[in-house]
């Protein structure tokens, strides 16, 4: 790909790869600026469900403006390859930055604030991330946040019944799970269809990662990390995270999605009154539990075995031949 041109953009270097394209440094030839072009891979330029998958991240990612959002340009198609042209965002990513012992409790916040700004933009726009987590998170030069990287978004249905889960699987394997493990909520695990209280369980995740240096939950096996997930409670936060920040990141990680915040805007208000040195925000909750997700039987019917079991995932960071062992 380097040095072809699609459309009027010139490859100029690949910047990486995932499941879902190839994001390359390219030159717009025409309002002369340098920007990010993602490619489908090669073996998947012919399939039909990988060009959609990438149209549809195209379309539901420019349909949201937001400074701490990457900007889409444009769409388009170059001799069979379909492109996206995408703001280019120089910086690292979240995970990088990160070190064994955490970022500094000033710094969690900041960020923290400005990706849960990004996420309740995105859900009011009623787009769910699916797939939020510290590799999908840049920093720029200039310590701004952007969240990148909707491959496995899709526009809340407003539904829960099964035909609602059924329509947001459309461009995914029957029954599979897709998302990153150690940031899936347990309702996924279970089957459940992921909608923007499962994002604010991954936001929690990333919370906990940004402010211990490692990620809450732990696991040899994917049934280990799944176990660990739906039934174990995080371990504690050091002891220089303050009791605000801490109750933030509890809630976040409640196993109930009806024991989390309602809203990402909440996260983002509790977490401005910690900066502010005033009390963090409370809105009505309800009581705090440390339930676990377990499947529901129906009387007189053996319980479901929890579908992370038997179907097989699609995830972004490791590839489906290795997924049967996650070492963290």
């Amino acid at each position: 790909m380097i040095g072809r041109t699609l459309g009027h953009y010139r490859v100029l270097e690949p910047l990486g790869s995932g499941g879902m394209g190839v994001v390359y440094r390219a030159r717009d030839e025409r309002l002369e600026r340098e920007v990010a072009l993602k490619v489908l891979p090669e073996d998947a330029v012919a399939e039909p469900t990988a060009r959609a998958r990438l149209l549809r991240e195209a379309r539901t990612a420019s349909s949201l403006n937001h400074p701490h959002v990457c900007t889409i340009y444009e769409v388009g198609e170059d001799g069979g390859q379909i492109f996206v042209a995408m703001e280019l965002v120089e910086g690292q990513p979240l995970r990088e930055l990160i070190g064994a012992t955490g970022l500094p409790v000033a710094t969690v916040i900041r960020y923290g604030i400005q990706i849960a700004d990004a996420l309740a933009h995105a859900h009011e726009h009623g787009v769910v991330h699916r797939d939020l987590k510290s590799a999908n998170v840049m920093i720029t030069r200039e310590g701004r946040v952007k969240v990148l990287d909707f491959g496995l978004a899709r526009r809340a249905t407003g539904g829960s019944g099964p035909a609602d889960a059924t329509r947001s699987l459309s461009l995914t394997e029957t029954g599979a799970i897709v998302g990153t493990p150690h940031y899936l909520s347990p309702e996924v695990l279970h089957g459940g269809e992921a909608d923007h209280r499962s994002d604010i369980w991954a936001l929690g995740v990333m919370f906990h990662e940004m402010a211990a240096g490692t990620l809450p939950f732990q696991g040899q096996t994917t049934f280990e990390l799944g176990a660990a997930i739906m039934q174990a409670a995080p371990p504690p936060l050091p002891a220089s995270v303050p009791a605000g920040l801490r109750a933030v990141v509890t809630r976040c990680l409640e196993k109930e999605p009806a024991h989390r915040y309602a809203r990402a805007g909440e996260v983002e208000a509790a977490l401005e009154a910690i900066q502010s040195g005033a009390a963090p925000v409370s809105t009505p909750a309800t009581p705090v539990s440390r339930k676990t997700i377990r499947p529901r039987a129906r009387q007189g019917a053996r319980a479901r075995v929890p579908v992370w079991m038997t179907s097989p995932c699609a995830v972004t960071t490791v590839s489906a031949s290795t997924f049967s062992r996650i070492v963290p």
